[in-house]
């Protein structure tokens, strides 16, 4: 039996991780220059949380969470491997008194999360995302101020040429009488409708909005949209984003029909999108959700965030031919090469002495030639080769060989270090 990685999922090779860290090591300074500090969660949650959360007509909680019971609890409890990591922050904040300890926090997240959905280009089962999430605040400049972030974020990676699309979905208030409107619409179209859909209109028409459906997506772009019917404040909240957009110099394209999968969505929604991912566009999404803290158990506090989808960020730098800008894993500074195999352990003694005063080291342990192993030191880019031999052990003295002008000296061994730091070679 060949084994192979699982359907959806996919490995990481070391000559790809230059590129995964240069974004993610992106992302942390620019979510620092933000004042977004860092926070990790389990990668398994109390699946009820989900349900609460994302709402139970979404197509994550009927078809794509990986559930699964666990007995060994005090009581047979159901988990889910995480499929979004909004929910999980926010049960962190009020699990551990966030709040009390400062109403206002500003939290990002770098990690995988799980969905059992048809893998395709830009969709796998396991993915990686970057997220914010601004807790605390009903502020529209807070809706500003993380748009304006992941449009850094991108710039900050060399893409520039990505769409803000936004859009307000207004609050309970408004869509009340959206409802209406909506259903009166979808009854003249339910015989054209999918199957989901026609169960959704009964259960949650919204849901008809963010099928997937090309059928369904035309009927439901038709449909009249929700900024005719948005109450005096989501009206005055939305204006005023618009306006700190602009004045902040953020190109956004207004986009009436946008909608998001998650239920907890209030006011403000956006995506940010790239041409070069085809027609699942989305780079990155989110807006604001002033209801899930309290629905969660909370004070009734605002908040608001997004999240990047790292997998398809890495396919639009590879359509770029986007590379980072060099080694992040730097090669050895020094080589130690034995010149005969009875020297290896011996060299291993010296190789761990260079470790121990912090420089990067390397040997074979193979075994091979003293030809084959100067070869293997030039592969791997050495700055410099520390050769050890019988009568350099006796001596207690070794040679060392700069690789670039290929000049060679015979140094004392307790000088070695020493040398290396006046030649830059540590």
């Amino acid at each position: 039996m060949k084994y192979k990685a699982p359907t959806g999922t996919n490995d990481i090779l070391p000559e790809q991780i230059p590129l995964w860290r240069q974004v993610e090591e992106t992302a942390r300074e620019m979510c620092g220059r933000y004042g977004f500090r860092e926070i990790r969660t389990p990668i398994f949650e109390y699946t009820p949380l989900f349900i609460r959360s994302i709402g139970e007509t979404t197509d994550i909680v009927e078809k794509e969470m990986y559930t699964f019971s666990s007995k060994k609890e005090s009581k047979e409890s159901s988990i889910a491997l995480r499929p979004e990591l909004t929910a999980p922050v926010v049960r962190a904040y009020l699990e551990h008194h966030l709040d009390r300890e400062q109403k206002f926090q500003k939290l990002y997240y770098i990690g995988p999360l799980f969905r059992h959905e048809r893998p395709q280009r830009g969709r796998t089962r396991q993915f990686h995302q970057l997220g914010v999430e601004a807790l605390g605040s009903d502020s529209p400049l807070v809706d500003v101020e993380i748009m304006e972030l992941a449009v850094s974020f991108f710039k900050g990676l060399g893409i520039s040429d990505c769409v803000l699309k936004i859009n307000s979905i207004g609050c309970p208030k408004c869509r009340s009488d959206y409802r209406e409107v909506l259903k009166k619409y979808f009854a003249g179209h339910q015989k054209t409708l999918c199957d989901n859909c026609r169960n959704r209109y009964d259960r949650n028409v919204f849901r008809i909005l963010d099928c997937k459906n090309q059928q369904c997506y035309q009927i439901a772009a038709k449909a009249s949209a929700i900024n005719d019917y948005l109450c005096p404040d989501c009206q005055s909240h939305f204006n005023r984003v618009l306006e700190g957009l602009k004045k902040n110099g953020i190109a956004y394209k207004s986009d009436q029909h946008l909608v998001r999968g998650f239920d907890y969505y209030t006011k403000t929604i956006f995506e940010i999108t790239h041409s070069a991912l085809g027609s699942q566009d989305a780079l990155c999404g989110g807006g604001r959700y002033d209801n899930l803290i309290k629905e969660l158990g909370g004070p009734d506090l605002g908040a608001a965030g997004w999240a990047v989808g790292l997998e398809r960020t890495i396919m639009v730098l590879g359509s770029l031919k986007i590379k980072p800008p060099g080694q992040l894993t730097e090669p050895p500074a020094i080589f130690v090469v034995s010149v005969t195999p009875e020297m290896v352990e011996e060299s291993f003694v010296l190789l761990s002495e260079l470790r121990k005063k912090g420089i990067r080291a390397s040997m074979d342990y193979e075994n091979r030639s003293l030809k084959a192993q100067m070869r293997q030191a030039n592969r791997c880019q050495a700055a410099g080769v520390v050769i050890l031999g019988p009568d350099e052990l006796k001596k207690q003295v070794v040679k060392l060989k700069q690789m670039d002008s290929g000049e060679e000296s015979e140094i004392k061994r307790q000088d070695l270090f020493d040398l290396l730091s006046k030649k830059h070679m540590v």
